[in-house]
C-alpha cells in the first residue's frame, strides 16, 4: 500500500513526542556519477502544513520534482545547499567529500535544528545526527532534501551541458553512460570530470575484458 504522508513523519513526529522543534533532514544525489559535483542539502520544514508528493527524488518524476522544489523552498524554515566539486571528491575520496558537504548544510542553515535526520550516513555536527537507512523514502525531511538537492544538481548539469555539450550531460546528468564513455574516450576529461572515478572505472573495464 502507498504511503501517505503523514505515514512518512514517524520519525519526526518521534522527535517531536521528546522535545525537539526544529527537525532538520539532510540528504546528497550525485555521489556516483563520474562528473559534475555532489550536491547535499539540508532542509527544516513546518510540519504542520504539509506537502503532498514528497518522496525519495528517484521515486518522483522530472516534471513533478521541479514542482515540488518551488513547493519546499516556499514553505520551508530554513534551507541550505553545498557543493562538493570533483577536485575536492579526487583530493579526498567521495566518502569523506560528502560528509563534508553534508555537515556544511547542516552548520550553514540559518535556523538551528534541534536534531537532524539523515540518509544513512553518519556525520558529526554541533547537533544530534540520527541516521536512517533509505531515509529519503522514509521521511518527509529527508524526502524534501532529496527533491532540493536533485533539481538543483540537474539544473547544474543541464548549466554545464552548455560549456561542454561533447559530453551529453544534458540527458546523462555526468553519469557513465555509453554516450559519455565515448566521449570521454574521444575528447579526454572536462574540468568537471573526477580523475578518480574514471580511473577506477578504466581500471575495473580492463579486468574483465
Amino acid at each position: 500500500m502507498k504511503k501517505t504522508t503523514e505515514d512518512k513523519l514517524v520519525y519526526e513526529r518521534e522527535c517531536q513526542k521528546n522535545g525537539y522543534k526544529y527537525i532538520a533532514g539532510v540528504d546528497e544525489v550525485g555521489r556516483g556519477p563520474l562528473c559534475g559535483p555532489v550536491v547535499c542539502c539540508a532542509v527544516i520544514m513546518p510540519l504542520d502544513d504539509l506537502i503532498d508528493g514528497i518522496d525519495d527524488s528517484k521515486k518522483v518524476s522530472e516534471k513533478n520534482r521541479e514542482i515540488l522544489y518551488d513547493k519546499i523552498l516556499e514553505k520551508a524554515i530554513s534551507v541550505k545547499i553545498s557543493l562538493a566539486e570533483a577536485d575536492e571528491i579526487d583530493r579526498i575520496n567521495i566518502l569523506e567529500a560528502t560528509k563534508k558537504c553534508m555537515i556544511s548544510c547542516v552548520e550553514g542553515l540559518d535556523v538551528k535544528p534541534d536534531i537532524v535526520l539523515i540518509d544513512a550516513v553518519d556525520i558529526k555536527t554541533s547537533v544530534p545526527v540520527y541516521p536512517i537507512i533509505k531515509g529519503d523514502a522514509k521521511s518527509y525531511t529527508i524526502g524534501a532534501a532529496s527533491i532540493v538537492a536533485k533539481v538543483y544538481r540537474d539544473r547544474l548539469m543541464r548549466e554545464y551541458d552548455k560549456t561542454y555539450p561533447q559530453y551529453g550531460f544534458l540527458k546523462n546528468k555526468g553519469y557513465g553512460t555509453k554516450q559519455h564513455i565515448d566521449a570521454i574516450k574521444e575528447y579526454g576529461p572536462c574540468p568537471l570530470h573526477r580523475r578518480t572515478f574514471i580511473k577506477n572505472f578504466w581500471d575495473e573495464t580492463e579486468k574483465t575484458k
